[in-house]
């Protein structure tokens, strides 16, 4: 990740959002976890201690709106959380600096905010409205992003691949392949046949994963032409827009801004995290991606303004509620089913993996397997590593971890797509100093040689610094984020 941000750094809005952190930190060789009975404190580092405070706040700025906050992606969350502190203290301890006029001369330089080839006032105002920052949040980021650089040029500057190295990247990704799959869900969709009193006594035994959380809100949606009579997205539209952020700031209600700007009255719905009515029907005319944002937003009854895809809103949350779900209702009905059919997935998943690893299934295994359930494998060819016209692209590059002659089970992270797969043949490539894409291929060597290289610095910063998780924390937040 510390060779992310260095690609990343080179995006305005990674200067400003910085959804990507420098270190991925790995409990590998970390210190002892405490499960005191403080809930304020998450972590330790060293002497200081940093508060769930600060951890709830980095998953509100740093979380896309396009992430669903489960229990997986909470914790690489606080894994990263940890790393952007490890590398604040490494900032602090090189006494990396950046002056002021250095600062300023990077953002004059930024080509966002030029026009005509000179930097525009008028162009980094507009950016920072339609954003929703301020200069004061905006320029602090973009200083942290600068000093994270600095490290990571420190730590990998100067450094050229063999000709091996180069070889062993282009045969990596544009070796061929030809495979074998079968899609799980095949295998056993035949052997899934829940009957009713299977289905109601897994509602009966898990009713509490059946209780939905839904939020009523109040919300207008704000344009040129409500909002200043015209069209045009010009200074005027945006003065207001301003205006309405700073009449938030100082505490007015939704109502307010309505009567103040001469909007008409708001829109009441009422959703789930999923952008669904208690009819369990699709809320219309709000964008589900901020659905999911109000969904992190713990305070009832405040007033925000945002933006979505140049489209801005202006909404305050009304009401949460929790409701428990029947199994009368068909939806329920179906969840219920679902549930069912993932665990019958899982446990053969399991049984396969154990058997894989334990060198218990090969390929004679496989093709009885196939004839048992009356079942034909696909044949498929994949040019390369980035082929994915058959199979996603996580897919491929699970296939491409393994040698030939070998079965593998490949998935993604929700068990959606699972396949059987057998590695037939591995056609190897070469790659010579005077192909055209050489060079490319030399920069994808350094690249994963400067990722090496990160992963060992990570390893330093674990053993100069001692880190200490309070799980009890960590697991009390993970039941109210849910």
């Amino acid at each position: 990740m510390l060779g992310s941000i260095r690609k990343f750094s080179s995006s305005i809005f990674a200067k400003v959002f910085l959804f990507i952190v420098a270190i991925p930190f790995i409990f590998w060789g970390m210190g002892d976890v405490f499960r005191s009975g403080n809930q304020n404190t998450i972590v330790k580092i060293g002497k200081e201690k940093i508060s769930t405070k600060d951890f709830v706040e980095y998953l509100d700025n740093y979380t896309a709106p396009n992430e669903e906050l489960n229990e997986s992606l909470l914790e690489s969350k606080l894994y990263n959380f940890i790393g952007e502190q490890l590398l604040e203290k490494e900032i602090e301890n090189l006494k990396i600096i950046l002056s002021k006029s250095s600062l300023s001369k990077i953002i004059k330089n930024e080509k966002s905010f030029q026009k005509d080839g000179n930097f525009s006032r008028t162009e980094y105002e507009k950016f920072l409205i339609t954003n929703g920052l301020t200069a004061v949040t905006f320029e602090r980021n973009m200083l942290n992003q600068s000093k994270k650089k600095q490290i990571t040029d420190f730590v990998s500057g100067g450094i050229l691949p063999s000709q091996f190295l180069v070889e062993v990247i282009y045969d990596k990704i544009n070796q061929k392949r030809n495979i074998q799959i079968v899609n799980v869900k095949d295998l056993i969709d035949k052997k899934i046949n829940f009957s009713e009193d299977q289905i109601l006594d897994h509602y009966k035994k898990n009713k509490e994963n059946y209780i939905y959380s839904y939020k009523t809100i109040s919300y207008k949606e704000i344009n040129p032409l409500n909002l200043i009579g015209n069209e045009e997205f010009d200074d005027l539209f945006f003065e207001k827009i301003d205006k309405i952020d700073d009449y938030i700031v100082e505490g007015k209600d939704l109502n307010f801004i309505l009567e103040k700007f001469n909007l008409d009255s708001a829109v009441e719905i009422t959703s789930d995290k999923y952008g669904k009515n208690k009819e369990g029907k699709g809320v219309k005319n709000f964008p589900y991606t901020l659905i999911k944002q109000i969904f992190l937003q713990t305070e009832p009854d405040q007033t925000i303004l945002t933006v979505h895809e140049n489209k801005y809103f202006v909404f305050k949350i009304l009401k949460s509620e929790e409701v428990q779900k029947e199994i009368n209702d068909m939806n329920i009905k179906k969840a219920v089913l679902i549930d069912l059919k993932n665990i019958s997935k899982r446990k053969f998943v399991t049984n396969i993996i154990n058997k894989i690893n334990n060198n218990k299934f090969n390929k004679i295994d496989f093709d009885n397997l196939l004839k048992k359930e009356g079942i034909a494998a696909k044949k498929i060819f994949l040019e390369n590593l980035n082929d994915n016209k058959e199979l996603t692209e996580n897919l491929v590059k699970q296939i491409y971890s393994y040698p030939e002659e070998k079965v593998i089970l490949v998935a993604d992270m929700g068990l959606s797509e699972v396949y059987l797969v057998y590695i037939d043949e591995v056609e190897n490539v070469t790659i010579s100093k005077e192909s055209e894409d050489y060079k490319k291929y030399l920069k994808l060597s350094k690249a994963k040689m400067v990722t090496d290289l990160y992963a060992a610095y990570d390893s330093y910063l674990q053993k100069k610094y001692k880190v200490e998780i309070n799980y009890n924390a960590f697991d009390n937040l993970k039941k109210n984020i849910k």
